[in-house]
């Protein structure tokens, strides 16, 4: 098969993404159904990697794997995410959107354009004719997204069973992974998806280098836009003052798994610049408490 529309698959999977991310915003808006949001990001996913797949039809064995790879991640990711928002009720994302066609569709334009750019990488790999012998880079990137799936899975799963329990209602969650990072999962999710890149590096050649954007893009939208601002502000208008909160804040990394033994002793200026530690993550706490 071969060449559609670009060599590189680009316009098709924009064409495709734009196609199936409007399906779920129509559904969205005239139903008021927000409950499959997440599961039309992560399937979406799946899509791209399929199509790519079977329509350059070289059927490489890194095109394959690194197609197995994302279809795994997607599935077990938007199941999860699936089965929580069904079992929890309404996504409280939306509760300002429902009503706002605009700010639905932006929310909905941006969900079309994360999963295009993060998918850069398996794209370009299915798209190439290049085929070079498996090295070093392709087991280590494989090795980096078992790495992020576990660390992702695992604190997703470790979560839901915390927030079930009755008696942690109204806490933060610290167990498991989360005794060493305050968002285990979504480090599991930037590291699995830098995998996938340097699993791509080997067919790379010129300007497809540029499918870096794809993990970058992630890792900036988690760390500045849509992640870890949003949750640490809502954590710390929820339990700001508490002492106990404040201490697993001091001594918890926000990002990169580390013992709280360490990272509660290492100075400021090294936690902001290495370890992601930013200011915006404490902006909604009083001054004197941090």
């Amino acid at each position: 098969m071969g060449t559609v529309i670009d060599s590189h698959f680009l316009a098709l999977t924009a064409i495709v993404t734009v196609g199936y991310q409007l399906l779920f915003f129509i559904i969205t808006a005239l139903l008021k159904f927000d409950k499959v949001t997440d599961f039309a990001g992560s399937t979406n996913f799946i899509i791209l990697a399929v199509l790519t797949l079977v329509v350059k039809g070289s059927w490489h064995f890194r095109q394959v794997v690194l197609s197995m790879l994302v279809v795994v991640w997607g599935l077990r990711l938007g199941l999860f995410l699936l089965m929580r928002i069904l079992r929890w009720g309404e996504d409280r994302r939306f509760d300002e959107m429902r009503d706002n066609l605009a700010k639905l569709a932006v929310f909905w334009i941006f969900q079309a354009v994360w999963v295009w750019t993060v998918s850069l990488p398996l794209t370009v790999v299915n798209a190439s004719s290049r085929n070079p012998s498996i090295e070093a880079a392709d087991i280590i990137g494989w090795i980096m997204w078992a790495i992020g799936l576990f660390v992702e899975a695992t604190s997703d799963q470790q979560k839901l069973i915390f927030k079930n329990a009755p008696e942690n209602r109204g806490k933060w969650c610290d167990a498991g992974l989360w005794k060493y990072s305050r968002h285990p999962n979504y480090f599991g999710e930037i590291f699995l998806w830098w995998g996938i890149f340097v699993a791509a590096t080997p067919v790379l050649k010129n300007a497809e280098w540029l499918v870096i954007l794809g993990p970058i893009f992630l890792t900036l939208l988690l760390l500045f836009i849509s992640g870890l601002p949003l949750l640490e502000e809502s954590a710390d208008k929820k339990y700001g003052n508490a002492s106990t909160y404040m201490h697993y804040k001091r001594t918890t990394s926000p990002l990169i798994l580390l013992p709280p033994a360490l990272y509660g002793k290492l100075p400021a200026w090294f936690k902001t610049a290495f370890l992601f530690e930013f200011p915006l993550y404490s902006r909604s706490l009083p001054l004197e408490n941090w």
